[in-house]
């Protein structure tokens, strides 16, 4: 088998290694992308977790559910009357399987556009030698690379409670909770954090009756406590029933559901039996397959592979980005590494900012934060000023029929630089991006406040927290 040479090779084709490859492509290098994801024919599916069982397909089914809940409660208020209002799951998720095709096809599309050469397969490291590095792809057509600079960009996969593995038919990960074929009666879910939380709300919307056990005692631990207790008010009166402080015991699945047994908070033992058990608690770095001893490339007591502040590996010209290495599981952020590392194997000085890398759970109320929380602050013994503003005095919330949550904003106490800003509401993951370009910028609280916002909008609430800050909101 000859061996094709490049002057880049990306292991992996999800948000941080298709841009990497693409990035590097445009800055004049031959580059190679290897990614193993199938679709339901055997064909290739770029995209990893994010747009293949992840980001893309549950935004599809919060979007669907979100129609049917608005249909069954809220259309009513509007004037518009429905009769015998029905959920068809099979067309629900076949629409949310065009949606992660189209994503797909554009992946494809893209490297034909930026002249990177696509492996569908496996990729993993064979040795080193001459300056290079032997990448075997294993697959339909298997193939021999040859690279001066590799980009490990393999991800993550879901963490499975000890003694309960996936089986995707009961105990589900997220790929099985994206693809339930009928709404069942009950769910369980372990966990509460975004995953959780957001599978939980589909299947919650279109019926079942759903049960979030959560080993923490607080809610959302991780984020600004004013936002977790208003969004946990608004999941618990929506129905959700979430259980804070216990402890899994042993789970149980057979051809009836399955039962977990879980000590509550107050040291009392309990079962809790369900049709169907989402287990999200966490993901590991992926590096199965991908043979790191070969060339010696070095992991922690995680998995992760090791990578210091650019993303630079213990090898030289291997580097890792994105979920397999330190830092958030977020899609954003590994796209943001991809296009960095592309530039520094470029000589450019690619930059990541992770004090400005947004965070959002798509719920609703949407929950979306960027920067430092108030507890966070007061940990670190900081001044600072805290401003916040109510959609429910907002207009555009109102029209919308939707005033749940707020803006809050954090500004140090005496220079006005804004430190966070925290929003639990309606569209609170478009609204977050204002806020990730002044903090970019080392705005003040006083320079969001002073620039005119339009009216009637969502991003007035956004203004009015800045001014809440000095406290002179004009409409609260």
């Amino acid at each position: 088998m000859s061996t094709t040479n490049f002057d880049v090779v990306v292991i992996g084709g999800g948000p941080g290694g298709y841009i990497a490859a693409i990035r590097a492509a445009q800055l004049g290098k031959n580059v190679a992308c290897i990614d193993e994801w199938k679709n339901e024919k055997g064909g290739p599916a770029p995209g990893g977790t994010c747009t293949n069982i992840g980001c893309i397909p549950s935004k599809a089914l919060l979007q669907s559910s979100e129609h049917f809940e608005h249909a069954g409660h809220h259309f009513a208020d509007h004037g518009i009357g429905l009769k015998d209002l029905s959920i068809d799951v099979a067309k629900m998720l076949k629409r949310k399987d065009q949606v992660v095709k189209q994503n797909n096809d554009g992946i494809l599309y893209l490297f034909k556009k930026n002249k990177v050469t696509f492996f569908h397969g496996r990729g993993s490291f064979v040795k080193a030698a001459g300056g290079a590095y032997e990448i075997a792809v294993a697959g339909d057509k298997p193939a021999t690379l040859s690279a001066t600079h590799v980009i490990v960009a393999t991800g993550s996969n879901p963490r499975a409670l000890p003694g309960a593995p996936f089986d995707e038919a009961a105990i589900l990960s997220n790929d099985g909770a994206l693809r339930i074929p009928a709404v069942p009666k009950t769910l369980g879910v372990i966990g509460s954090g975004v995953i959780g939380l957001e599978m939980g709300s589909v299947w919650r919307r279109l019926g079942a009756q759903v049960t979030v056990l959560e080993a923490l005692p607080t809610f959302l631990g991780a984020v600004d406590e004013q936002v977790a207790k208003e969004a946990h008010k608004a999941f618990t009166k929506q129905g959700l029933k979430i259980e804070l402080g216990v402890k899994i015991g042993e789970v149980k699945a057979d051809k009836k559901g399955v039962s977990v047994a879980y000590t509550d908070a107050k040291g009392g033992a309990q079962t809790l039996a369900v049709d169907k058990l989402i287990v999200s608690i966490g993901r590991v770095p992926n590096t199965i397959g991908l043979n790191p001893e070969a060339v010696g490339l070095k992991l922690d007591e995680r998995g992760a592979i090791v990578v210091d502040d650019e993303c630079r590996t213990n090898l030289p010209n291997v580097w890792a980005i994105g979920d397999v290495v330190r830092g958030p599981m977020l899609a954003h952020k590994a796209e943001e590494e991809g296009v960095a590392v592309a530039e520094r194997i470029a000589g450019q000085h690619g930059h990541v900012d992770f004090n400005t890398v947004p965070w959002v759970i798509y719920t609703s109320p949407e929950i979306a934060w960027v920067g430092q929380t108030e507890q966070q602050l007061k940990a670190a013994g900081r001044a600072y000023k805290a401003g916040s503003f109510p959609f429910m005095a907002n207009g555009r919330a109102r029209a919308l029929g939707d005033t749940t949550g707020f803006v809050k904003f954090l500004a140090d106490a005496k220079t006005d630089e804004i430190l966070g800003v925290h929003i639990v509401g309606p569209f609170a993951s478009e609204l977050i991006a204002e806020a990730v370009v002044a903090m970019e910028f080392k705005a003040s609280a006083e320079d969001i406040a002073r620039i005119c916002h339009a009216h009637p909008s969502l991003s007035e609430a956004t203004k009015e927290a800045a001014l809440a800050v000095d406290k002179r909101t004009l409409n609260f």
